[in-house]
């Protein structure tokens, strides 16, 4: 099963890509598909009120493993 380990945020502040256990980085693009496949752990897709899909953690009580809060990659 895939974990992600560290994301990449846009000038925005959006979550653009993320890097998952194995090293492998992905688009958020291919971390949605992921997810909606059940291959990524910790995580369930949304949807915004404008109809994009993202990606979000399960909630678990630990705001350390929350997305937005995983170290940053380059």
């Amino acid at each position: 099963m895939l974990r992600i380990t560290g994301v990449k945020h846009d000038k925005n502040g959006e979550i653009i890509s993320y890097r998952l256990n194995t090293g492998q980085i992905i688009s958020k693009g291919e971390g949605i598909k992921l997810a909606e496949q059940g291959q990524i752990e910790g995580v369930t897709v949304g949807v915004s009120k404008s109809g994009e899909k993202f990606l979000r953690s399960l909630p678990d009580g630990d705001s350390r493993n929350n997305l937005d809060n995983l170290p940053e990659i380059m």
